[in-house]
């Protein structure tokens, strides 16, 4: 999910509904498509949400679609399906894994 209309290479605007966050809020859903480009990974099915000022990223979706997350104390590793290349790692910061998007070496630029 995201609330930045300029992330997405396509997208359908106007899906109906709601989405509840952790805290019991809700999120209106504006539109749905995807995210990325043609040369980078592509993130299918993304939510654009109206006011959402962070990228939300679902660990179940990524496992749904192959991608093999590892969890650990400190940190979190997210591989390809095809290749077991690690693509992403994400740092605990008090009780949430934060993708460091600058420093990352491979291109993913969907993410940014």
């Amino acid at each position: 999910m995201t609330g930045d209309a300029s992330k997405f290479m396509n997208l359908k605007m106007k899906q109906a509904g709601f989405v509840t966050y952790g805290d019991n809020n809700k999120g209106e859903i504006l539109g749905r498509g995807d995210v990325g480009s043609h040369d980078s990974i592509i993130i299918k099915d993304v939510l654009l949400m109206e006011g959402l000022k962070h990228n939300l990223l679902s660990i179940s979706q990524l496992c749904d679609k192959g991608y093999e997350v590892k969890f650990k104390p400190d940190l979190c590793l997210i591989s390809s399906p095809t290749t077991n290349q690690t693509l992403l790692i994400g740092k605990r910061v008090n009780n949430i894994y934060m993708l460091d998007i600058c420093n990352i070496a491979s291109n993913i630029t969907c993410l940014l």
